[in-house]
């Protein structure tokens, strides 16, 4: 054989294996003395890469795994921008809404006398459950969009310390946000079943966009028993995925993590929209409201435009304790 025969033969079987090579469907192990880069970075699109591990675990040893890119891009394009969207989305129809109907006020001005609505019990419960959220969910907000949006202005250190505290904040904080959770289920379930009166209340828009208007409620309308148990129900998905989040081995498999991950990251988004809303409601949005969760007490007048049949039941209540009082047992 001359030598031009002999490397035409060679270049032929170094072309076929060269061909071969990315249909191969087997693991490619990096730990092994032939493997070089380019082998690895051929191997992503076919096989997942694994090494070796001492310990009981042997899916530790996988370093990267093929099915994880769809999850990726999912979770740093399609929660990325729907988080987004909905934290910046309701501000910013909040900012519309006051533009266009500015603070709703007592239309019978302050009466100067004011009514229990809620006991020190209920305001612990649900100060514990909003303070506990609002950091669960800006830390939670920081792992999904911090690298693109923190990062740049505050830079990568301080992206970095923020983010390391952030977790353990997140990880540590979610166990009283359970609690609170619980908590103000036994407190006030009993008064947000959904009942006839709620869709009266809806049907006049809560008397939030026009002035004057003021459909009777009891202790919670219906606007407040869909944030109650939008955040119940929310908050029992977050409780439930997160745990499966923090121990993996009860998740499952990968592919259950990742969906875990998902679930928790979308509910995450809309119940930080819904609350944001509660917030704008409770504070800047309605004149009076902030005092049921600060003092307790609210206005008389307040109470009544916005809760007329509870006012009513609790005077009854006063009344028939007063009169067993005043009258002496025989």
């Amino acid at each position: 054989m001359t030598l031009f025969s002999r490397l035409l033969t060679a270049f032929g079987l170094v072309l076929a294996l060269s061909l071969s090579a990315p249909m191969a469907s087997a693991q490619v192990n990096p730990t092994e003395s032939a493997v070089n880069e380019d082998a690895l970075f051929q191997a992503l699109g076919t096989a997942p890469v694994s090494g070796r591990v001492t310990i009981p675990d042997a899916k530790a040893g996988t370093l990267i795994n093929t099915e994880n890119k769809s999850w990726a891009a999912l979770q740093g394009q399609t929660l990325h921008t729907l988080s987004i969207v909905a934290v910046v989305g309701m501000v910013a129809i909040l900012a519309l809404f006051y533009l266009l109907r500015g603070k709703i006020r007592i239309d019978s001005g302050f009466s100067g006398r004011t009514i229990l609505r809620f006991n020190a019990i209920e305001r612990f419960a649900h100060w514990t459950l909003a303070s506990t959220f609002i950091i669960l969910a800006l830390t939670g907000l920081n792992l999904i969009i911090g690298k693109s949006v923190i990062a740049p202005i505050f830079g990568e250190a301080a992206f970095g310390t923020l983010t390391a505290w952030g977790k353990i904040a997140h990880n540590y904080l979610a166990w009283p946000f359970m609690v609170s959770l619980v908590l103000i289920v036994l407190l006030w379930v009993i008064h947000n079943v959904p009942d006839k009166l709620d869709l009266e209340w809806i049907k006049q828009g809560g008397g939030l966009f026009k002035k004057g208007v003021h459909p009777p409620a009891r202790k919670f309308n219906a606007g407040q028993k869909l944030i109650f148990w939008s955040v119940v129900l929310g908050g029992a998905a977050l409780s439930y995925t997160g745990v499966m989040l923090m121990f993996p081995g009860e998740a499952g498999t990968a592919a259950d993590w990742q969906f875990y991950q998902t679930i928790h990251a979308l509910v995450a988004a809309a119940l930080s929209a819904i609350v944001i809303a509660h917030i704008y409601i409770g504070s800047v949005g309605m004149e009076g409201a902030f005092d049921a969760m600060g003092s307790g007490e609210v206005d008389e007048n307040w109470a009544k435009e916005h809760h007329a049949l509870w006012v009513e039941e609790v005077k009854s209540t006063q009344e028939r304790n007063t009169k067993q009082v005043a009258t002496p047992a025989e």
